[in-house]
């Protein structure tokens, strides 16, 4: 079996948690500034501040940003369900803007049209390892006074013009989860160069409190462990080596794989696609989408759909008036993901071109 996706944790890893476990101190610590203060150097931005989890990121990173209560935040349907959540979780709430066909990212010209008078941010996703077109997305952020929360969750060392992802809005947020192109196995991360919104995080992952069991705020226990740390700063020393490796894996994809309908993803030139997934679009008119995935499946290959149903067709939704997004619900019946991570060897990428143009 070739997985969908495949951590790569190397002797580097171990030795730094068996550092931290044999050291007794075990919770947020001195791994924990190691690792942000590394990060931020990678991102290029003044501060980072470390949590347990990418859906932490988005939520203290919009608290950093004071969003809340009465407000709205212009965000995309076509996206994993925690960066619409992240919003609901500061009381505020998510009004969907739909996505450019070719990259699946929010179509900067739709944005305008989703705005409100209650407004206050726009949040990007950065999807599958792919920026979205900033230069128009903070253009018009600027125009109306509005912040901008990239989540990068999926996009560790894309950049766009020559800006990691994460550098470029008001603050910037990612995962760490054993899927995405590096790991802390579980953990996240958010970035900024405004100092409030960096201190506004750390108050909301610590309980709100800045000083011993005084409690300025509601907050939550969303601090990173040095374990999980530890992880973190030998992994990010790999990033580069990881991403080259998948645009490479995905080069080989680009350049051998034939079938006519099939839409292979394409790097915007202003933009450095770490492909966190290679997501491919069928217009295959004998087989389903779903059809299509089962086979590639039982031909041994890791195969999977991100994301087969909107945010806003979501059960869990259903009370919050939505406008519909026809690009965005489309994708979502055409799409699949195969194996693209830093751990294929060449058999297993000329397997999956094998499967892929057979069917």
């Amino acid at each position: 079996m070739i997985p969908i996706a495949k951590p790569q944790i190397g002797e580097e890893e171990k030795k730094a948690v068996l550092k931290v476990m044999d050291s007794g101190m075990l919770a947020q610590g001195e791994s924990v500034k190691e690792f942000e203060k590394a990060f931020a150097a990678y991102i290029g931005v003044k501060y980072a501040v470390a949590v347990n989890s990418g859906t932490a990121a988005l939520h203290a990173a919009l608290f950093g940003c004071k969003i809340g209560p009465g407000t709205e935040v212009v965000t995309t349907p076509f996206t994993f369900i925690a960066s619409a959540n992240s919003i609901l979780y500061c009381n505020s709430t998510p009004t969907f803007s739909d996505i450019n066909p070719i990259s699946f990212n929010l179509d900067p010209a739709k944005i305008p049209s989703a705005l409100t008078s209650k407004s206050r941010a726009i949040m990007p996703v950065h999807l599958y390892g792919s920026t979205c077109e900033m230069d128009a997305i903070m253009d018009t952020a600027k125009s109306k006074g509005l912040m901008v929360i990239e989540d990068a969750c999926q996009s560790h060392g894309s950049d766009y013009e020559g800006k990691k992802a994460g550098s470029i809005g008001d603050a910037g947020c990612f995962s760490f989860y054993p899927t995405k192109n590096m790991t802390t196995s579980e953990g996240g991360m958010v970035t900024t160069n405004n100092e409030e919104i960096a201190e506004r995080a750390k108050l909301l992952r610590e309980h709100g409190s800045r000083e011993r069991y005084k409690h300025e705020v509601l907050g939550y226990n969303y601090r990173m462990t040095n374990i999980a740390a530890a992880i973190g700063i030998e992994q990010l020393k790999k990033l580069d080596k990881f991403n080259s490796t998948r645009r490479k894996n995905a080069d080989y994809y680009i350049k051998h794989i034939t079938a006519d309908w099939l839409v292979k993803p394409q790097e915007s030139k202003n933009s450095k696609h770490v492909y966190h997934q290679y997501t491919l679009r069928s217009k295959n008119n004998r087989l389903t989408r779903d059809e299509i995935v089962q086979k590639i499946k039982a031909a041994g290959i890791g195969c999977e759909i991100y994301y087969p149903r909107l945010v806003y067709q979501q059960p869990s939704f259903s009370a919050i008036p939505s406008r519909k997004c026809p690009e965005a619900e489309k994708a979502a019946q055409e799409v699949f993901s195969i194996p693209i991570h830093a751990s294929l060897s060449q058999a297993d990428l000329e397997q999956v071109v094998k499967v892929i143009n057979s069917l």
